[in-house]
């Protein structure tokens, strides 16, 4: 980060969860913060009396209100040390009943949109050769659950854009860092939430009874997003920030256990995997 001691936050979707608590928490501190929402007058208290908070409108899909609000951005701080793309939200379908205009519109926001203001971004940052970026991305982002095959390749996709630009990047002094957050207290699964009703009864077991779990458990997720804010903020201080930090026990227990199966089953076809290669010698 350029300014420990007063750092520039760029915080997108802030109207509600992740984004709100996180622009409330960096206001506590005293730091400088730009909060987006598509509809600004959500964040309107979030701003009111601070001269150190900036509101802007902004459509990650709209590129014109991308490059209108980090404009707005450097005019007013100079710089941004810490964008986060929180911006997005889940679809939940099984594979064969997903709709094209949902699957597309997730897309839009959560990849497409992230880019956009990604790359928007980083000649702000590259100029000066400091900064760091959070994208939100999901336990989904490293695991396909049934009923979630789109957002999770939605999430995937962030995932695997974040390591080549964390390739490119890190060199320049900016940071890459992926937020994999479990089940949260947040509107993820209530107001926001997306679903194509499972009405193939094949799926009911599978995409259905997850799609069901998942309304049912809103309002009740163990993970808190004010205390998930403050490992966020903390990971901003650190000299060398992770790649990865998954939030939440559920996360946690989930994602170590996949990769470590994972890795036991391209383990143990190395030797179908070397054969695949031209002989040598």
């Amino acid at each position: 980060m350029s300014d420990s001691q007063n750092p520039v936050w760029f915080i997108t979707g802030c109207s509600t969860g992740f984004g709100r608590e996180l622009a409330l928490r960096v206001l506590q501190r005293g730091w400088n913060v730009v909060v987006s929402a598509r509809n600004v007058a959500q964040i309107a208290d979030i701003v009111e009396n601070k001269p150190n908070a900036l509101a802007v409108r902004l459509d990650v899909t709209d590129q014109g209100q991308i490059d209108a609000a980090v404009k707005a951005a450097v005019e007013k701080f100079e710089r941004i040390d810490v964008l986060v793309n929180n911006a997005g939200y889940g679809y939940q379908s099984s594979a064969e009943e997903g709709e094209e205009h949902e699957i597309r519109a997730m897309f839009d926001a959560n990849v497409f949109g992230l880019f956009a203001l990604t790359r928007a971004v980083l000649p702000v940052m590259r100029a000066r050769k400091s900064g760091h970026i959070l994208n939100i991305t999901s336990v989904a982002g490293l695991i396909g659950f049934p009923g979630s095959a789109y957002y999770a390749a939605s999430k995937h996709a962030v995932e695997g854009f974040s390591d080549g630009l964390r390739a490119e990047t890190q060199a320049l002094g900016i940071q890459v860092t992926c937020v994999e957050p479990g089940p949260f207290r947040t509107d993820w699964a209530g107001r926001s939430l997306k679903q194509t009703p499972n009405k193939i009864a094949d799926y009911a077991e599978t995409a259905g009874a997850r799609l069901d779990a998942t309304k049912a458990r809103s309002g009740n997720q163990a993970g808190d997003p004010v205390r998930a804010s403050d490992v966020m903020i903390a990971l901003t201080q650190r000299q060398t920030a992770p790649r990865h930090i998954v939030l939440g026990a559920f996360g946690y227990d989930a994602v170590t256990k996949k990769l470590e199966e994972r890795l036991a089953e391209i383990s143990s076809q190395k030797e179908d995997s070397y054969s695949a290669d031209y002989p040598t010698g």
